[in-house]
């Protein structure tokens, strides 16, 4: 139990880390400009991935299928994360 709960910090502390780049270069730079819903979005997209790669961590026994399953998360999550940055699929959801 305890290793889960060390697993569940690792990843709110890992999106924090990653949406901390960001916000560290928009200090020093104006070509990165992202507002409070850019932050909600990515921080919400980062989290779910690894609260849903958690999950199935925790109720799927055999390897392969973890590894199968997470892949699948993660490639969703870079789907849309690059539609949400450039729109490559030309839906509503990037603005086109």
């Amino acid at each position: 139990m305890l290793s889960q709960n060390k697993r569940l910090i690792g990843i709110v502390l890992t999106v924090a880390l990653l949406l901390s780049g960001p916000f560290i270069a928009m200090q020093f730079t104006p070509e990165v400009n992202w507002t409070l819903s850019d932050f909600i979005v990515a921080g919400g997209l980062l989290l779910g991935t690894g609260l849903a790669c958690e999950l199935v961590i925790r109720n799927v026994n055999r390897l392969s299928y973890r590894v199968a399953i997470c892949g699948a998360i993660l490639v969703i999550l870079v789907l849309i994360w690059v539609e949400l940055a450039v729109g490559i699929f030309g839906s509503p959801l990037a603005g086109s």
